[in-house]
């Protein structure tokens, strides 16, 4: 099974609440994790995926009540985007039209139809209709979107750069993509996983730095099957392209190291294992407020700052 493409993709939000609803009710994810940011405990870390929150399905985000918006630019990421099935697409255009979700109209990319819309923060989504994905299960049977017209995780992201040439290189030399097409502004790099595969990089030398807040992408976490795949990624990015990422840090489900790639957009490679069914059930994923053990003594104290839910 190929283990290279996207982990999980870590964004920034507003209310906690609202974040919750728009994930698990409109698009259907399933909450499987609800932990806090090890940073910073006073507030959560949500993590959507499918049903056993398998890498190329996570979207996290970190929830602040009262976060300023951020600007997309250069060394941002200017789109995520999910697979459905092609026939699909109409579907999901009606129920975004049904559920006041700021929308475009389908269009073509690549040969593909795509549906962009945003979420309530203004984090710029995108639905891409792949064909022959109606026999994949969906991201989650027990959420809001009928079975058949499901996400069926990530299809990628589009990343602002000034140039192709330098971040192309981190992702094929590196992360296992490889350059495939080119259309316009676009450079499309892939690999062969079915999910999370795809990331296209777009030309904007000239455009404005990105500015994080509010419907920004915080960073792109890449896959690695385990800690030696991690740290011989580490080790080819500082020989053969002069770039140090932070030590290994521990987050319970993965383990990661960052780095910014030439573009300015913030990379993270996180080990496949352990998983996040470490710490309770497959069927109990999501349910419980899970912390890592430096910060379980702390339970009483974090709990009551964080914002009700319900």
């Amino acid at each position: 099974m190929a283990t290279n493409g996207i982990h999980h993709i870590t964004g920034i939000a507003g209310p906690a609440r609202r974040n919750i609803a728009f994930y698990t009710q409109t698009l259907g994810l399933r909450l499987v994790k609800k932990t806090v940011n090890f940073d910073d405990p006073t507030t959560y870390h949500f993590y959507y995926g499918d049903r056993s929150g398998a890498p190329g399905t996570i979207l996290t985000f970190f929830p602040w009540e009262h976060v300023a918006p951020g600007r997309a630019g250069i060394g941002s990421t200017q789109e995520t985007a999910f697979r459905v099935p092609e026939a699909s697409i109409g579907y999901w255009a009606h129920r975004l039209l049904e559920k006041g979700i700021e929308h475009g109209t389908p269009e073509k990319r690549f040969g593909q139809s795509v549906l962009t819309f945003k979420d309530p923060d203004g984090t710029s989504l995108a639905l891409v209709g792949i064909p022959g994905i109606e026999g994949e299960p969906a991201s989650w049977e027990a959420g809001e979107v009928p079975a058949e017209h499901a996400i069926r995780g990530f299809f990628g992201v589009t990343l602002l750069v000034p140039e192709a040439g330098p971040t192309g290189a981190i992702l094929t030399d590196v992360l296992g993509f490889r350059e495939i097409a080119r259309e316009g502004s676009l450079v499309r790099y892939q690999t062969d996983a079915s999910t999370g595969g795809t990331v296209d990089l777009r030309e904007a030398g000239g455009f404005l730095p990105g500015r994080l807040g509010g419907g920004s992408i915080h960073h792109i976490a890449f896959r690695a099957a385990d800690d030696a795949a991690e740290a011989a990624m580490v080790k080819k990015l500082a020989e053969r392209h002069g770039i140090a990422t932070t030590e290994q840090r521990d987050r319970n489900y993965f383990r990661s190291v960052y780095f910014r790639e030439p573009g300015g957009v913030l990379f993270e490679i996180a080990t496949d294992i352990p998983g996040f069914a470490i710490d309770e059930s497959e069927e109990a994923l999501g349910t419980a407020l899970k912390l890592p053990s430096f910060l379980e003594p702390r339970r009483r104290e974090i709990e009551p700052v964080l914002p009700a839910l319900a």
